[in-house]
């Protein structure tokens, strides 16, 4: 059987992108001519630029600047990455339940600083309660034992904390279809459970919560699918990570950088929570959905 490769990490794809940023803007340089002045092979070299696992020292990111003309302080910005990179995450201990690649969004959502989050079909992931995710696990994962379901779990209420929490709780914006409100989930008691839960995260002042009515139609013209746009703040150098937009799906997910891609993401955003009803409107609609019998 043959073992699956070392998972990206999000500083290690930072780290990729701005040597390859900096290659190409500084230098006239092509990757081979990089790795040979470097000393390397050409596959470890773009490797790096791929944002690939790999063991990479300080002294070899401080040559390697010297050689794309990087000016000092940037080359301590790539270390500063570097250093991130072997930095075991707050969820290494359920490395084993995530599944490939959902790492990555981890590490993004727990930079983030703020989130937009549209669902058409079910509650996310951030809102779930236990009995909610438990009855989907069950589901999803019908091999697990009890205490990997019980895991899943532990994982995704740490996971909550990050709007939770009292220090700088991210700040989020969700739009749910009405249908997800109508979509039973195990039993009415845990719907109504679920919606409640709903209905008081949104009194909280960093989360908005707003209802796309059936009435509402298509606001795009076209059904569109679940998507989370992350947003991110410079770090003390100034260093921004650039919007990202996530879209979770069944065989594969994808992670949209370009700006013209998250641009459409943002407008599109922007006209669904406009066809929405207010947030007042939509939490009075939960606290009357979850008194169903």
């Amino acid at each position: 059987m043959t073992a699956d490769p070392p998972r990206a990490s999000l500083p290690r794809r930072q780290l990729g992108r701005f040597i390859r940023r900096q290659r190409e803007e500084n230098t006239l340089l092509t990757q081979a001519e990089v790795a040979i002045q470097m000393q390397w092979s050409h596959s470890k070299y773009s490797r790096l630029e791929r944002g690939e696992p790999g063991k990479v020292l300080d002294r070899d990111l401080t040559e390697l600047g010297k050689i794309l003309e990087i000016p000092d302080d940037k080359i301590a910005v790539m270390i500063d990455l570097a250093h991130q990179v072997a930095e075991k995450t707050w969820y290494y201990t359920f490395d084993d339940l995530i599944r490939r690649n959902f790492d990555v969004y981890m590490r993004l959502e727990t930079d983030a600083h703020a989130m937009a989050i549209y669902r058409p079909d079910l509650i996310p992931g951030l809102f779930q309660t236990a009995d909610y995710a438990h009855a989907l696990n069950r589901i999803y994962f019908p091999k697990d034992s009890e205490e990997e379901h019980n895991r899943r779990i532990e994982l995704k209420l740490q996971r909550q904390t990050i709007i939770t929490r009292k220090k700088s709780p991210v700040t989020v914006d969700l739009v749910l279809h009405e249908s997800a409100l109508h979509s039973i989930v195990s039993d009415q008691a845990v719907m109504s459970a679920q919606l409640r839960r709903l209905a008081d995260l949104s009194t909280r002042p960093n989360i908005t919560i707003q209802i796309l009515p059936f009435k509402a139609g298509f606001p795009l013209g076209t059904p569109v699918g679940p998507f989370i746009k992350l947003d991110f703040t410079p770090d003390m150098k100034g260093v921004a990570q650039p919007t990202v937009i996530f879209i979770e799906n069944f065989t594969g997910d994808m992670y949209l950088e370009g700006t013209s891609d998250v641009e459409k993401y943002r407008v599109a955003y922007a006209t669904i929570q406009y066809a929405a009803l207010d947030a007042v409107a939509s939490r009075n609609l939960l606290r009357q959905l979850a008194r169903r019998d």
